[in-house]
């Protein structure tokens, strides 16, 4: 196995190495009720890795906090969710951060409007959620927002990109005047052209925030056709779409390698890009992803 992984961060395997050295650093995202099946989560990824914890609608914050909590204290970087629209005002917001920071020592969270048709209260964005002042009144140091490189269609129904280019400005003068640091988390697509398009485009627009790139996990093709489905990928869709079509990978599990191969090798001839890391959503399950992410940096941790 090691003179396996020996050659692929070769010099005559250098698109090995670079997927290895992409991946290194990679985020992942996960659920409290997933984490409680886990007896030894610190077993499956590296120290320090960026723990999203989602927060499903109708999941309680005592649920939240604790597991933010667990994995802080096994040496994540945790970072839970907080979806706007199922936070009903000000005071929620403010106890709900209350407790991250003094139950869990939390100081991070990926913002977002959240997947609820109606908000609950008083907070229908993102920027509803900044224009409080409470993440400055609280010492966070780091805050995530959404992206969506294959556009949004609850967002811009008619696939236009005036709200989502507005709402990441709006980010940008955010980071700027707070000094918060920032990045944006992209939903999961499955082909590396429209992402990398999508950067350049809102870098031509001034936005200097890096982008953590979503990837699905490996899982089963059904698994991942339901789940893209029910999330609004776009067209990268098609390639789950051939490789349904393919006789040969039909019964294989998908992993991101090839896409994250691509990715690695434009990297390698733009390092200023904004892309700079990888988010993983375990579509296939925790364990599945946490294997193949160990596999795939293998390379690095030799060379």
């Amino acid at each position: 196995m090691l003179s396996f992984l020996g050659r692929r961060n070769s010099e005559a395997d250098p698109v090995g190495s670079a997927l290895a050295q992409f991946v290194s650093g990679y985020s992942i995202e996960v659920m409290p009720r997933t984490v409680a099946k886990v007896e030894d989560f610190a077993a499956l990824f590296p120290a320090a890795t960026r723990v999203y914890v989602a927060h499903i609608e109708g999941t309680p914050i005592e649920d939240m906090v604790s597991t933010a909590k667990r994995l802080s204290g096994n040496g994540f970087a945790v970072m839970p969710h907080l979806p706007a629209r199922i936070i009903e005002n000000a005071a929620m917001l403010e106890e709900w951060l209350t407790r991250y920071r003094e139950e869990a020592g939390i100081d991070q969270a990926l913002l977002l409007a959240g997947g609820v048709a109606k908000p609950y209260g008083e907070f229908e964005s993102s920027m509803d959620l900044m224009e409080t002042g409470l993440f400055e009144k609280f010492g966070f140091r780091r805050l995530h927002v959404a992206g969506h490189p294959e556009g949004n269609k609850d967002i811009s129904p008619d696939g236009s990109t005036a709200v989502m280019d507005a709402a990441l400005a709006f980010k940008q003068a955010f980071h700027e005047r707070t000094g918060i640091d920032m990045a944006i988390a992209t939903q999961f697509a499955f082909d590396a052209k429209p992402v990398i398009a999508w950067a350049e485009r809102i870098a031509a627009n001034g936005i200097t925030l890096p982008i953590h790139i979503g990837v699905a996990g490996p899982a089963k093709l059904q698994t991942l056709l339901k789940y893209a489905l029910a999330c609004g990928v776009g067209p990268s869709m098609r390639v789950l779409q051939r490789r349904a079509a393919d006789v040969t990978k039909l019964m294989l599990p998908y992993e991101p390698t090839e896409m994250l191969e691509e990715l690695a090798a434009y990297l390698a001839d733009h390092p200023d890009s904004l892309i700079k890391q990888v988010h993983c959503f375990p579509l296939g399950g925790i364990r599945a992803s946490a294997d193949w992410a160990s596999r795939t940096t293998a390379a690095a941790e030799i060379g």
